[in-house]
């Protein structure tokens, strides 16, 4: 077959940039620079930041266009061009956000994206402003547990920046780096890949005025964790574990790593999923399947508040498979249970905010943790 600049053209219209849902060509992404020879077709591809998370899965669409609608035997080479990140100042990056919580786990499996969901659904439904970055960059499940998994967010343009516009549900402005890729497939991203991607989610966001900024993170103490405590003053932590001992023995890391000397982020208190189960036909009932109290017997422990404890019913497990957060029926028990959990949060971050000094953002120099005034 023989390669013209135009069939190249016309195979790149079937590729949309996940960020705008424009084709490639529509869009101006693809570079007046197309070279030709023999079956050998090499071209660039423009994007607006270094640091896009869609560049390597957009460049592969690319190359599978060419060799489907133009000639499966060419040899196609895509060269990345990239405009210089421009953001506002690390200690600016939010500020029309009154309290930016982190919602940790010391491991997985123990429901703290349901955790997340729940309570903002909840603050939200108190008539605060609330917003919820998915921050688990290998394991989103919060558009899962919204019924947004189509969910594509657009940009916006804002003071002369493009920023991502935060999807909004129940109240809730939502976003997630599983908006961004095929939720069949692992995000097989380097630490590096990881971390770039969780700070556009957060600096190239249109978030505006919030009251509440949860943000879920990925279980354990990893890149991402620092990452955070980097770009953003944590107002405080909270830390989700199961009664079990191996579930507690992780979430002694969790609280170790916020109230470390390098990062001390206030931990607002301990929040016991799975406290119990209750049969929907006995609801007085209750069957203590991982172990009576040991989130409580932890937090008194360390001296932190027991925010919650949150029972497990059916209905959980099917609200998060449905894409409709049990907290939105604020008359079923676990209802009840998760409103009872934001009230303490809001108490607890109101009583922090008014006796300990605001937390200053972590930065690194040569390789060392220290602490940075958010100015």
């Amino acid at each position: 077959m023989t390669l013209y600049p135009k069939l190249i053209l016309d195979a790149l219209t079937n590729v949309r940039y996940p960020g705008t849902g424009k084709d490639l060509v529509s869009a101006g992404m693809v570079e007046d620079n197309i070279r030709i020879d023999g079956n050998r077709v090499s071209f660039s591809l423009k994007f607006e930041k270094p640091n896009d998370p869609f560049i390597k899965s957009v460049v592969k669409a690319a190359e599978t266009a060419i060799h489907t609608f133009a000639d499966k035997e060419a040899e196609v080479t895509i060269d990345v061009k990239t405009k210089q990140l421009t953001r506002p100042n690390p200690d600016k990056l939010l500020p029309k956000v009154k309290n930016i919580l982190a919602i940790s786990s010391g491991k997985g499996g123990v429901g703290k994206s349901t955790i997340s969901a729940n309570l903002a659904v909840s603050l939200a439904a108190m008539g605060y402003k609330v917003g919820l970055l998915d921050a688990d960059i290998f394991g989103p499940s919060i558009p899962k547990m919204f019924d947004m998994e189509k969910a594509r967010p657009v940009l916006v343009k804002v003071d002369g920046r493009d920023l991502i516009e935060p999807e909004e549900k129940y109240g809730v402005k939502i976003l997630s780096i599983g908006f961004f890729v095929n939720p069949n497939d692992a995000v097989a991203w380097r630490g590096g890949m990881a971390s770039n991607a969780l700070k556009q989610l957060i600096a190239d966001a249109n978030w505006g005025e919030l009251d509440y900024f949860l943000i879920d993170l990925p279980p354990g103490t990893s890149d991402i964790q620092l990452t955070l405590v980097q770009m953003l003053s944590i107002t405080g932590a909270v830390v989700v574990s199961t009664p079990q001992q191996v579930a507690l023995a992780d979430a002694r890391k969790g609280i170790s790593l916020f109230q470390g000397e390098k990062v001390k982020v206030p931990v607002l208190g301990l929040v016991e999923n799975m406290a119990w189960f209750t049969p929907a036909e006995l609801p007085s009932n209750r069957y203590y399947l991982f172990g009576q109290e040991g989130c409580k017997q932890l937090a008194e422990e360390m001296n932190l508040p027991l925010l919650g404890q949150i029972p497990i019913v059916q209905g959980i497990c099917e609200s998060g498979d449905s894409g409709i957060p049990v907290a939105l029926n604020a008359d079923s028990v676990t209802g009840m249970a998760f409103m009872h959990l934001a009230k303490n949060v809001v108490e607890q971050t109101e009583y922090r905010n008014s006796h300990t000094a605001p937390t200053e953002r972590v930065v690194v120099k040569n390789d060392i943790l220290s602490k940075h005034a958010n100015t």
